[in-house]
């Protein structure tokens, strides 16, 4: 299947989840492109579920004093850090009629493309249901999807190089020494790209390894945003911003 894709985006978390949506609405009216696209939050971001309170999710204090910013997203699952420095976001937005898979077989087929990526790096990964990717046995990817109209939204981390000791810092934990505990069980179940090779990894080298990875499943095209996509941006960037957003729940 052919995708449009749209290079590595930097970005703050309000731009990033409105241009998701911009592609995902563009295709429900029939003005847009089955798109794959790579991006990162800049400046870092935790981002939420849909169906989560930002108030008992985040450490909001935390967040402004560390200069991490927070984001609500359209699609559910749990509160994730999007490190600048060391995390890399996929997005996956096709229409279910060219893609014709259940949620649960759909996870399974896109993120067969994350194990590819693995393989880049000689490192042998596994798909673990219903969203996750391992690799050793630790959880290195994570993805969450909604659909809307006919049009699937799938998009998920690549951790190549996340502080986990930040990730812990901003997420709301009511008691400090279940903090350190938190971090240590997560430090058994979560890795990343880094820790694996046991190198530091460039992000360019993680790049040409997701668009590796994803074409093993796609034909992937290069493109860009089209005008129809463009006009719809801003009003969505601006929900995404909002208070009223982030904090409806």
């Amino acid at each position: 299947m052919k995708l449009r894709y749209i290079p590595l985006i930097e970005g703050d978390g309000a731009y990033q989840m409105a241009l998701d949506e911009t592609i995902m609405r563009a295709l429900i009216d029939g003005k847009g492109e089955n798109t794959f696209r790579l991006y990162k939050f800049k400046p870092s971001c935790v981002s939420i579920g849909y169906f989560q309170s930002a108030e008992q999710e985040i450490d909001l204090k935390r967040c402004e004093e560390y200069r991490v910013e927070c984001v609500r997203r359209i699609t559910g699952g749990g509160a994730v850090f999007h490190d600048y420095t060391g995390e890399i976001t996929y997005s996956v937005i096709l229409r279910e009629e060219d893609f014709r898979y259940s949620i649960e077989e759909s996870y399974r087929v896109i993120c067969s493309c994350l194990v590819k990526t693995l393989e880049y790096f000689g490192v042998k990964g596994s798909f673990s249901p219903i969203n996750d990717v391992l690799a050793e046995g630790k959880k290195i990817s994570g993805s969450a999807q909604t659909r809307k109209k006919g049009v699937i939204l799938q998009h998920g981390t690549f951790m190549y190089s996340t502080d986990l000791k930040t990730l812990f810092s901003v997420l709301k934990i009511s008691d400090e020494k279940l903090r350190d505990k938190m971090l240590k069980k997560a430090e058994e179940r979560v890795i990343t790209l880094e820790k694996l090779l046991e190198t530091e990894i460039d992000d360019k080298e993680v790049i040409k390894a997701l668009e590796s990875g994803f074409s093993s499943l796609f034909d992937l095209e290069r493109g860009e945003i089209n005008e129809y996509e463009k006009e719809l941006l801003p009003e969505l960037r601006k929900k995404y911003k909002s208070k009223d957003w982030l904090f409806m729940r």
